[in-house]
């Protein structure tokens, strides 16, 4: 009789490691940190809808800290610009972020919370520039 392997039980996907540890909410929960804006140094919670937090919701600037969505494995720790507001495809509106340091971009979701959701008049004065760059 040849040894089980992930692929031969339920629910496990072929070629997925077993995890150990932390569960994956406790991981989540763990990565969704308040922080303090390295742009404009106002306090920042975490988000209570489920996200994660990956920008401030003030002046929606960004850090680098995600290689994929949520993993914090960059180590690149640039500040990262917010570009232009993009409507992805069935996904709602998006700040679309560019790293000052290494150039990386990434559309982030707008925060849509409860506690502390995307400033209106910061996603407002971002789209105004980028139709002004249009004209």
């Amino acid at each position: 009789m040849r040894p089980s392997t992930a692929s031969d039980r339920p629910g496990r996907a072929r070629g997925r490691p077993h995890r150990t540890g932390a569960s994956a909410i406790d991981r989540r929960a763990a990565q969704n940190q308040g922080f303090t804006c390295e742009n404009c140094a106002r306090p920042v919670t975490p988000l209570r809808n489920g996200s994660y937090r990956n920008h401030c919701p003030h002046c929606l600037w960004s850090k680098h800290v995600d290689e994929h969505p949520g993993d914090r494995a960059s180590e690149c720790r640039g500040l990262m610009r917010p570009e232009r507001v993009d409507q992805p495809r069935g996904k709602g509106l998006a700040v679309v972020h560019r790293c000052t340091s290494c150039g990386f971009t990434r559309p982030n979701r707008i925060a849509d919370d409860y506690g502390q959701g995307d400033s209106i008049d910061a996603v407002s004065a971002l789209m105004a520039r980028q139709t002004r760059h249009l004209r």
